[in-house]
């Protein structure tokens, strides 16, 4: 049986923590890495009802996409709700695991779950994210010491471009400079202009890599002070990963499209809220998994005909609609935060039982844990 700290690793080489937006508060909760586990439920909230659910089914681990954590607390005694939820599960040994905003933007996560669910093709993200942020490094070499500096800078991790590595481009120029009092230049006399033959060498490197490629190249430098500079690439946008996803539909309407959204996501209390006319052609989708009036943006400048998310806030959705109503922007359908998100658990579960097959049950909690329960138009007597 694969343990708990293997679970975890399956988990985060999915959904990368790194790749969680820096507010974020995601992965193992609690639970003993070595401990085996057989049974896995997934859930979209770690509430009560949820933790008993994985408590009575005899589950070693609860995943869940919303953390329970996301604000520090200095307690969980069971007098409060996060204290009784994690009671429950650490009185039944079963650990927790949160996969938040890592979940949402990767490929297999949250949003494309969605898109997938109400019939989206030809996926790509509505605002790309390149986990691999890289950096160009420039630095100026005497020409005779120009290899141990390139073999320096690769040994530190720089010069790696997809499967080659020790790569840089070089150019031959002059170096001009003149020590000044209390230098110990390797080149040239202490008042003296000094011309050297230089050369040029160039290196990506992962942004991460920074302090220790430079702190390489300090060491290898033959100069007392040498020149040098750090520049941070610019994401090309052709990454698969990032926030919401965009594809396409056969042709239909508002409308029509509305109703099939609220037939396949999981009902709910607030049902399916659309602001548009029902009539107008859809055949451009992009959706965000989740609360995404952050990226409303980014979606009318883009060539959507409709928005589908949760939690659009009035003023933020009333001034989305007037610019889209100036260029026949995309129309809104704003679906329930839980619904929208429950559309991965499926995806996650499946992922999971067809890595590792029999040595592990998963389940999806059908639990609904939307936390509105009635909807009162005010037509009922």
């Amino acid at each position: 049986m694969p343990t708990l700290s293997e679970l975890v690793d399956l988990l985060h080489g999915w959904y990368p923590p790194a790749t969680a937006d820096s507010w974020d508060a995601v992965g193992l909760v609690a639970g003993d890495p070595g401990q085996e586990v057989t049974k896995v439920l997934f859930a979209v909230d770690p509430v009560l009802p949820v933790a008993r659910e994985a408590a009575e089914w005899g589950a070693e681990l609860l995943v869940v996409h919303h953390p329970l954590f996301l604000k520090a607390v200095h307690g969980v005694p069971r007098t409060t709700p996060k204290g009784r939820t994690l009671g429950v599960l650490q009185d039944a040994g079963c650990a927790l695991l949160a996969a938040h905003t890592n979940a949402d933007q990767a490929v297999g996560g949250v949003s494309e779950a969605l898109a997938t669910s109400l019939g989206l093709s030809d996926l790509r993200p509505i605002a790309a994210r390149s986990n691999a942020r890289l950096d160009k490094l420039t630095t100026y070499v005497p020409a005779a010491d120009a290899d141990p500096v390139r073999q320096a800078l690769g040994r530190a991790g720089a010069g790696v471009i997809g499967d080659y590595d020790s790569a840089s481009f070089s150019s031959a120029g002059e170096g001009r400079f003149r020590p000044l009092a209390g230098a110990n230049p390797t080149i040239g006399e202490v008042g003296e202009l000094e011309v050297v033959d230089e050369v040029r060498i160039e290196c990506v490197l992962p942004r991460a890599a920074r302090p220790r490629v430079v702190a390489a190249l300090l060491d290898a430098h033959p100069y007392e002070e040498p020149a040098y500079d750090v520049v941070e690439l610019a994401d090309p946008g052709t990454a698969q990963t990032g926030s919401g996803r965009i594809g396409t539909v056969e042709e239909t309407t508002l409308g029509r499209f509305a109703q099939h959204v609220a037939r396949t996501l999981p009902a709910t209390a607030q049902g399916v809220r659309v602001a548009g006319d029902p009539d107008r052609p859809v055949r451009r989708v992009a959706v965000c998994g989740g609360a995404g009036d952050f990226l409303l943006d980014d979606v009318r400048r883009g060539d959507a005909d409709v928005y589908v998310t949760s939690d659009l806030r009035h003023h933020p959705a009333s001034e989305f609609l007037e610019h889209a109503a100036g260029g026949d922007g995309p129309a809104l359908v704003d679906v329930s935060h839980w619904a929208a998100e429950w559309t991965w658990l499926p995806v996650v579960a499946r992922r999971v039982a067809d890595t590792l097959g029999a040595t592990v049950d998963t389940r999806v909690s059908t639990i609904r844990t939307d936390p509105w329960t009635a909807l009162h138009t005010g037509e009922e007597r």
